[in-house]
């Protein structure tokens, strides 16, 4: 039995009150005394109850009337912890309790045992999820604030550190694995190559799948990968893994750029996992549309560099010095701009910080105009027509920036977008094809060329991924085959109707399709006594003699208004006892990523683990980190402002390096 319950009426423990709980009357811990008293005469006259002045009473309340024993139930208002006691006999077991009360927040709760291995592993914790150095733990700052906290703590070495991260590790990869080989459905990878600021190539492999009907995506390696980089090392390095996982019979797809050697890697998998792979590798190949799209759009650019150069060179002034930036601010504010964001300096390897320099650059136009006028050094302000058509070809870089974003997500599916973002890309490339401007033409023609190479016949297994969407189906595929070529739209159509009944096939004859998922089991035991049969005949659609998929392309189309942010999976788990085996090939169609940004962010993590000042670190303690911080914390959102910091310390970073080269010169 609790401490505090044996002892209820003692009153003279001193150790537990102050000089004002002891004498004070005010403060009196017999509250209620006597409620009754009797006269010299002998008659019974009711005497008023005290009031409560006990420091006691703002943490508890009493619950009903007195018991025939003399006792009271009073509880905590906290903890909600209940006593019965005689309050004739005071109060100091109810102002201990609050002294120590754990959840009172005045209170001093009783010393913990302090234990160091838990400490040590939170602290480690904090090196993996704070990018901390392993020295972190040998700072006299830090030390000294260990020992204020605790006296007693035992100090530890960074090795031991290392120590403590590869703990986490290995138990996070653990209790990962262990998820993934419970997982029903398949499992979908993408894969890309990164070479470190110590020229180490690595190799990232992510996963991405389905859990509990949520989209998820786990890096599960982070490894270096010494040359050669050929497409045969490549898919060797890529089975290792996977089989390290224990994932080889549960591939689905594998998303990659279009480098050539990941064209002969997807061969050589295709070869290793044939038995294993559904359609045998049919739809193992998904190319990265981000990828694909920057290149469209770098062999337009290069066409109007020269078109958007004194639009540029206004830029870089203005950002060239502080000086000038304050002066330009000045502008902004006499003509009356609205400055919503500063203005950016784009990068060559990056289309996208082109259409984000113009969006920023022409509302500030004035101010630039009002910088050439008070400002003699400033040259190179644009004409009307050089204006004009950057405000063009901003507009038309509008619809590539909407999509790259949209297909860049990694929290929610992005298989059932790629269908209408690609012919919307489509069309407005037929649109701008007669543009009145020459240039745009131009750009126009060379991007088609591109555009063809790759998309000029749709991914067969993201058509699908758009049927799968209710508020698509084959709907949409008659009307968007059809906007683009009347005469070949039926054939498209009668092609993905065959492929996603062969996919179907093959789900249908699965006999892990046949187990109920969590949520099918809850609803049917949910069913009321005496109408399981009726439910059985209902949802099996019996003596219809249609499939599943038949049921589902039969339903009318979800109004798109009305389900704008549907979210699909949430669909597909709803209707998962009616659907059956096609909710569980959804699941795997859905979450197939259309593009590789999920390894790519972790390269950002990368070269913050592995910069110029931690260089030395060993590839095992790269991976750890890396993997360690995306299992506890998952993949970061970047921010359009965290990428302006990334690329203002990088011009820095030039700046440094031009200004040393040029010392150098100087002192040779």
């Amino acid at each position: 039995m609790d401490d505090e319950t044996l002892n209820l009426y003692d009153d003279d423990d001193d150790d537990y009150l102050s000089g004002n709980d002891m004498m004070d009357p005010s403060e009196d811990g017999h509250d209620s005394v006597q409620d009754d008293s009797t006269n010299a005469a002998g008659n019974r006259v009711r005497r008023r109850r005290k009031r409560r002045h006990s420091k006691c009473w703002k943490h508890f309340e009493i619950v009903g009337d007195k018991l025939p024993d003399g006792t009271t139930k009073v509880i905590c208002k906290h903890c909600e912890y209940s006593y019965f006691i005689d309050l004739s006999n005071g109060t100091n077991t109810l102002l201990r309790h609050s002294r120590v009360c754990s959840k009172n927040p005045g209170s001093t709760p009783r010393s913990r045992k302090f234990d160091m291995m838990v400490f040590r592993e939170m602290i480690a914790g904090a090196i993996v999820e704070h990018d901390l150095a392993y020295s972190f733990v040998e700072f006299r700052r830090i030390r000294e604030a260990f020992e204020y906290a605790n006296p007693g703590i035992e100090f530890w070495c960074r090795n031991t550190a290392v120590s403590d991260v590869r703990k986490i590790y290995e138990n996070e990869k653990a209790a990962l694995r262990k998820v993934l080989s419970e997982v029903p459905g398949r499992i979908c990878f993408t894969t890309d190559l990164w070479r470190a600021i110590t020229v180490e190539g690595y190799l990232c492999l992510t996963a991405h799948y389905v859990d509990n009907w949520k989209l998820k995506a786990k890096i599960l390696s982070f490894c270096a990968f010494p040359p050669p980089h050929t497409g045969y090392s490549i898919a060797m390095k890529v089975m290792e893994l996977v089989k390290e996982w224990g994932l080889e019979k549960k591939v689905f797809t594998v998303t990659v750029d279009n480098a050539s050697s990941n064209d002969n890697m997807q061969g050589v998998l295709k070869t290793q996992l044939r038995r294993a792979l559904v359609c045998n590798g049919e739809f193992l190949h998904v190319r990265c549309a981000a990828h694909i799209l920057n290149l469209i759009v770098q062999d337009g650019l290069a066409v109007i560099s020269d078109a958007l150069e004194k639009i540029r060179e206004s830029v870089k002034f203005v950002k060239s010095s502080e000086s000038r930036e304050q002066m330009f601010q000045t502008c902004v504010e006499t003509v009356g701009s609205k400055k919503e964001a500063g203005l950016v300096l784009d990068v060559a390897t990056r289309w996208n910080s082109t259409f984000k320099m113009l969006s920023r650059a022409l509302p500030l136009r004035e101010a630039l105009r009002n910088l050439s006028e008070v400002d003699p050094s400033y040259k190179c302000f644009p004409s009307e027509l050089e204006w004009s058509r950057g405000a063009l070809i901003c507009k038309f870089l509008a619809p590539f920036a909407e999509m790259t974003n949209l297909v860049s997500g990694s929290s929610y599916p992005t298989a059932n977008l790629y269908f209408m973002q690609v012919w919307k890309i489509e069309c407005w490339l037929r649109a701008n094809e007669t543009s009145d401007d020459e240039t745009i033409c131009q750009m126009v023609e060379t991007m088609k060329l591109k555009f063809d190479k790759y998309w000029e016949d749709y991914s067969d297994i993201l058509s699908i991924a758009a049927v799968l969407d209710p508020r698509l189906k084959f709907a949409c595929l008659e009307y968007c085959y059809d906007t683009l070529d009347p005469l070949t739209s039926k054939a498209k159509v009668d092609h993905i109707r065959k492929k996603i009944k062969k996919l179907y096939g093959v789900y249908k004859k699965d006999p892990n399709s046949t187990t109920a998922s969590p949520s099918e089991a809850t609803l049917v035991n949910s069913i009321p006594a005496g109408y399981g049969d009726f439910y059985a005949f209902f949802s099996q659609n019996a003596g219809t003699g249609k499939s599943a998929l038949d049921v589902y392309l039969a339903e009318p189309v979800l109004d798109m208004a009305a389900f704008k942010t549907l979210d699909v999976l949430r669909y597909w788990k709803n209707n998962a006892t009616r659907f059956k085996e096609l909710s569980r090939m959804a699941c795997d169609v859905l979450s197939i990523p259309i593009t590789t940004v999920s390894s790519e962010s972790s390269f950002s993590a990368g070269s913050r683990v592995l910069s110029k000042y931690r260089s030395r670190l060993l590839p095992s303690n790269v991976q750890a980190l890396i993997c360690g911080r995306n299992w506890l914390r998952g993949f970061e959102v970047t921010s359009d402002s965290d990428e302006e910091e990334e690329e203002e310390e990088k011009e820095g970073e030039e700046k440094e390096g031009e200004e040393e080269s040029g010392r150098k010169k100087r002192s040779k």
